[in-house]
C-alpha cells in the first residue's frame, strides 16, 4: 500500500495499530529561560520519547496567548506563540549572543508569564536589530518568502498585535471606532505609523515557524510524531474576529450576540460560560469553509495529527445569549456537521483528526464521529461510576480510540484518586480485580489499564508518569488564575522513568516496529 493511499484511507489508525505517547505542553519543558521552548530541550525530550519507545508527543495549542495565558484563547488561529522561540537557536542563527540572555533569574518549576514576556520581548528586539544589520543575512530570502506565503493572515495579525501593544493590551473593541470597524484609511495610517513594530512581529512569526518546522523534522528523524490541538472556538479578543467579523454572530457594535459554553457537566454544576463568539455557519458554508480549512492547514504545518477540541460543537454547540450570568440559559444550536468534514476531506485529501468527544455526547455527535471513522477519546478518570456500560471503561472501547489516563483539564491521577470516597475507590478496585489500591499505586494501575486496553493509542500526561499530585495540575476548568504554569525539571526526567515507560510499552505490545526514522516505517505505520 502506498503512503498516499494510506493518507486517504480512514480511519487514521489501521487495524492492529498499537502505539503510545505522552502529553506535555511545550511551555512545561525544562529550560534555563523560565519557559519551555522549541529548541534544544524540546529535541532532548524527543530523544527521551524515542528511547522510551514512544511514537507520539501531544502538545496543547501553539497560538499566541493573551490574558490568562490560556492556549485555548489564542490571539490568532494562525500565528505561533513567540514566547516559545528558543534563545539558544537564535544564538545558533547569529541573531543573539549568549550574553544577551545573562542577568535573568527564573523559576524552574512554574512559568512566570509577566517576567517571561518582558524577557522574550527584549531578546526579540535584539534579534530584530541584528537581523536588519545583516547578521541574519542568510535568512533574508526565507523571511521574505514566509511573509509572502503567509500574507493572508500575517498582515492582519501583525497589525492587530502592534495596535494592541500601542493601546497597552486593551481589547480591540476599546480602540478608536475607525480601527474597530477597519476603516481602510485608518488602517493604512496605522500600518505606516507602526511599520517597525509590524516588521518585528513578522520576524518573530518567521522565527517561530522556522523553529517549529525544524522541531517537526527532528521528531520525524527520531520516529516520533506530533499531535496538536485545535480549539473549536476563537478568542473574543483576537485578530480572527477583528479581521473577519463577518464570520461570527456579532451585533451592530461588533460585540458577540451569543457566546459559547457548555451546560452543567462533570466540571461544573452551573455549566461553563466560556465567552467566545460563535460562528455564523451560513456565511462560512457559502465560502466552502475556506477560513476553517485554512485554519486546519495552518496547524498541520506544525504537527502530524490534530485533536479537535470540543468535537461535539461540529454537531451542535451550546449558545448563550451575551450578558447571561451563567450558562444555564443556553441552547444547542446545530453546527456544520457532515458538510464540514466532507469539505476538509475534499480539500486536504484526508482527515488527520482525533475527536475530543467528551462531555455531553448525544447520538448525533457519535454518528458524526463514526461517519468519518475518526478516533474517539476516552479518559479513565471518567470511567468509574459503577455502570458496566460506562463508555470510558476499557472493555467498551473499539480499537479506533485514543485512551488517556487524564488530560490537561483533569487532576493528575494521583490527585484524582486522593479525592475519591471509599465507595468510589471500591469501584476502581473491583474493576481492576484488586482487593485494595492505595494512593501510591493508583497511577501505575491506571497506566497499566490504559496501555493494556485495545485502544489503538494510549496517552498519559507526564505528570502521571511522574506520579505527581494535585499541585502538578495544568488547568482547573472554570478557574482563571494559576493555570498553564506547571513545568518539569531536568532532574524529573531520569533514565529510570523512561526505562519503566519502555517496559510498560513493550509489555503492552505498543513499541514501534521500526525506528528511528519515519522513512523506514512500513506503509501501514505511516500516518502523515
Amino acid at each position: 500500500m502506498s503512503e498516499h493511499s494510506f493518507q486517504t484511507k480512514l480511519p487514521p489508525f489501521p487495524p492492529g495499530y498499537r502505539a503510545s505517547g505522552v502529553l506535555l505542553h511545550v511551555t512545561s519543558l525544562p529550560s534555563p529561560y523560565g519557559i519551555g521552548d522549541l529548541g534544544p530541550q524540546a529535541r532532548n525530550w524527543i530523544d527521551c520519547l524515542q528511547e522510551a519507545g514512544q511514537t507520539w508527543w501531544q502538545i496543547l495549542p501553539l497560538g499566541p496567548t493573551g490574558y490568562g495565558s490560556s492556549p485555548y484563547q489564542p490571539l490568532s488561529s494562525f500565528a505561533g506563540n513567540w514566547l516559545l522561540v528558543s534563545p539558544d537557536d537564535l544564538i545558533a542563527d547569529g541573531l543573539l549572543e549568549k550574553s544577551d540572555t545573562a542577568g535573568y533569574t527564573f523559576s524552574e518549576t512554574v512559568v512566570d508569564y509577566d517576567t517571561i514576556n518582558a524577557f522574550k520581548h527584549t531578546l526579540l528586539e535584539t534579534a530584530w536589530i541584528r537581523f536588519n544589520k545583516g547578521d541574519g543575512h542568510v535568512l533574508k530570502a526565507d523571511f521574505e518568502q514566509f511573509c509572502l506565503a503567509e500574507q493572508h493572515w500575517l498582515d492582519d495579525y501583525a497589525l492587530f498585535q502592534a495596535l494592541q501593544e500601542m493601546h497597552l493590551g486593551a481589547s480591540y473593541l476599546k480602540w478608536p471606532a475607525e480601527l474597530v470597524r477597519r476603516d481602510p484609511t485608518a488602517l493604512e495610517q496605522a500600518r505606516r505609523r507602526l511599520s517597525k513594530e509590524i516588521d518585528q512581529i513578522r520576524l518573530a512569526q518567521f522565527l517561530f515557524f522556522r523553529q517549529a518546522s525544524n522541531l517537526k523534522n527532528y521528531a520525524h528523524s527520531r520516529g516520533v510524531r506530533l499531535i496538536g490541538d485545535l480549539p473549536f472556538f476563537v478568542s473574543p479578543d483576537s485578530s480572527d474576529v477583528w479581521a473577519h467579523p463577518e464570520l461570527f454572530l456579532l451585533d451592530e457594535h461588533l460585540r458577540p450576540r451569543f457566546v459559547a459554553g457548555v451546560p452543567p457537566d462533570y466540571f461544573s454544576e452551573q455549566g461553563q460560560l466560556w465567552g467566545n463568539p460563535v460562528y455564523d455557519w451560513d456565511v462560512l458554508r457559502q465560502s466552502g469553509y475556506r477560513w476553517c480549512i485554512d485554519r486546519v492547514r495552518a496547524i498541520r504545518t506544525h504537527v502530524d495529527l490534530i485533536r479537535l477540541d470540543h468535537f461535539r460543537g461540529f454537531a451542535a454547540a451550546w449558545h448563550v445569549e451575551a450578558g447571561a450570568a451563567t450558562a444555564l440559559s443556553g441552547e444547542w444550536i446545530p453546527g456544520p456537521g457532515r458538510e464540514f468534514f466532507s469539505s476538509v476531506q475534499q480539500e486536504l485529501g484526508d482527515l488527520p483528526f482525533i475527536a475530543e468527544d467528551l462531555g455531553i455526547i448525544t447520538p448525533d455527535v457519535s454518528t458524526l464521529r463514526d461517519q468519518f471513522q475518526l478516533p474517539g477519546t476516552r479518559v479513565l478518570q471518567f470511567a468509574f461510576d459503577g455502570a458496566a456500560d460506562n463508555p470510558y471503561l476499557p472493555h467498551n472501547y473499539d480499537s479506533n480510540t485514543v485512551v488517556y489516563t487524564g488530560t490537561h483539564d483533569n487532576n493528575t491521577t494521583l490527585g484524582w484518586y486522593d479525592t475519591l470516597t471509599g465507595d468510589q475507590r471500591q469501584i476502581v478496585c473491583h474493576y481492576l480485580q484488586r482487593l485494595e489500591l492505595n494512593s501510591s499505586e493508583a497511577t501505575a494501575a491506571l497506566l497499566q489499564l490504559a496501555w493494556s486496553s485495545q485502544a489503538a493509542l494510549a496517552m498519559a500526561p507526564l505528570q502521571d508518569l511522574l506520579n505527581l499530585g494535585e499541585d502538578a495540575r495544568m488547568n482547573v476548568p472554570g478557574s482563571s488564575k494559576g493555570n498553564w504554569r506547571w513545568r518539569c525539571t531536568n532532574e524529573m526526567l531520569s533514565p529510570s522513568l523512561f526505562q519503566s515507560l519502555r517496559e510498560l510499552t513493550a509489555n503492552s505490545q505498543r513499541l514501534p516496529a521500526f525506528h528511528p526514522t519515519l522513512d523506514s516505517l512500513p506503509d501501514s505505520e505511516v500516518i502523515s
